[in-house]
């Protein structure tokens, strides 16, 4: 699921006010570049090693040859501009997920306004057309979530459940036999029929009551759409693969071209022989936790520490579908004159005091139409 950390930093003020989320392991940079930060220090120091003591003095001239034309040409590699840009779309993307993600509790606060009566006719109509939602949320999220399908497999495991019934169980199937096309329009369609039928009964009172429902309905299915979407047509393989070629290469080079070199023969910048190539260690911690910052983000519908937390979401629009559609009578609050009541009237009584005093006062310089304004002489000036 993603990691979230910005209640640690509500109150941080000052300098070193961002410290304390460096120490953080979990869903840090630091969990995703240990690997890779491993396997080129090994390699660099395996190179090293065999430049300073392995080699003789011929094959050494060889080599470092190779490490300054490896470090002239690598430099050619516009991995700044190529990574930068594939990162910035690939922020795009997650966020245009995590916005299509649907929430039913619109619709819920619809069906509770619209959709009148504490009968059993009208609480049915109610929960079912929840159920309904919840239903097509849920095949949704499995058809793009590992860790939902795990969960929810099969129809049957939506039948134990209570998700579906035996009877909406059988529709579903003998579909299968006719489309190999996801299913998740099925109960929106179900849905937008109960809210017609409901209709007809004079469960709800008007048609514009109902075209609000069916409008919110068909909001929720349209995220569903999209986040299918998200997930049937990605970034061009062929992007990925270029960003992904041009980081590793760079550093491929890079651990043959930021090799120190023999000082007596002048090579540019080879004055200090540092044992730990700190600036290396720090360009490839850069460019590899931006390139890995882009694998976490490029599907977070798994379930790695950036990922969606799908499983329990569908635990809280089931719970949360429930309290707002089909709340008691007693849930509702009775109307009372609350503390605020007198400072309003004495507001609303000020308000009317200042504008009689207005009115009085403008129509002292209202003249009428009667009224001949004389000054001392009669002809014109």
């Amino acid at each position: 699921m993603v990691v979230t950390y910005t209640n640690k930093i509500a109150n941080l003020k000052g300098f070193g006010s961002f410290c304390r989320l460096l120490i953080r392991w979990r869903g840090s940079v630091y969990k995703m570049v240990w690997q890779d930060m491993l396997i080129y220090i090994l390699l660099f120091y395996a190179i090293s090693f065999l430049y300073r003591f392995g080699l003789n003095e011929h094959d050494r001239e060889i080599f470092e040859k190779v490490s300054i034309h490896c470090g002239h040409f690598r430099n050619l590699i516009p991995i700044s501009f190529v990574l930068g840009f594939y990162v910035s779309l690939i922020v795009s993307r997650w966020w245009g997920m995590y916005n299509s993600i649907p929430w039913p509790d619109t619709l819920c606060i619809y069906l509770a306004t619209h959709i009148q009566g504490t009968d059993p006719r009208a609480r049915m109509m109610r929960c079912t057309v929840v159920r309904y939602v919840n239903l097509a949320i849920l095949m949704t999220f499995a058809l793009i979530a590992p860790g939902v399908k795990k969960n929810f497999p099969g129809y049957q495991q939506l039948v134990d459940a209570g998700y579906m019934t035996d009877n909406e169980k059988a529709i579903l199937e003998s579909l299968e036999r006719k489309t190999k096309e996801h299913k998740t329009y099925v109960t929106f369609m179900w849905a937008s029929k109960l809210v017609d039928r409901a209709r007809r009964e004079g469960k709800i009172r008007d048609d514009i009551a109902q075209k609000t429902i069916t409008d919110e309905l068909i909001k929720i299915r349209g995220f569903c759409g999209e986040l299918l979407g998200w997930d049937t047509y990605n970034i061009p393989l062929v992007y990925t693969q270029v960003v992904t070629i041009a980081v590793y290469s760079f550093f491929l080079f890079s651990v043959l071209g930021e090799q120190f070199l023999d000082p007596t023969k002048n090579y540019p910048n080879n004055i200090i022989d540092l044992y730990v190539p700190i600036f290396s260690l720090l360009q490839f911690f850069f460019y590899i936790g931006w390139l890995k910052v882009a694998e976490s983000l490029i599907n977070p519908f798994g379930e790695d520490d950036h990922d969606f937390e799908f499983v329990a979401l569908i635990k809280r629009h089931l719970e949360m579908s429930y309290l707002l559609a089909d709340a008691s009578p007693q849930e509702y609050p009775t109307m009372v004159q609350d503390s605020y009541w007198d400072a309003t009237l004495e507001a609303q009584n000020e308000k009317n005091e200042l504008t009689n005093s207005a009115f009085v006062l403008a129509n002292r310089f209202v003249v009428q139409p009667d009224e001949v304004v004389k000054g001392e002489c009669d002809s014109p000036c």
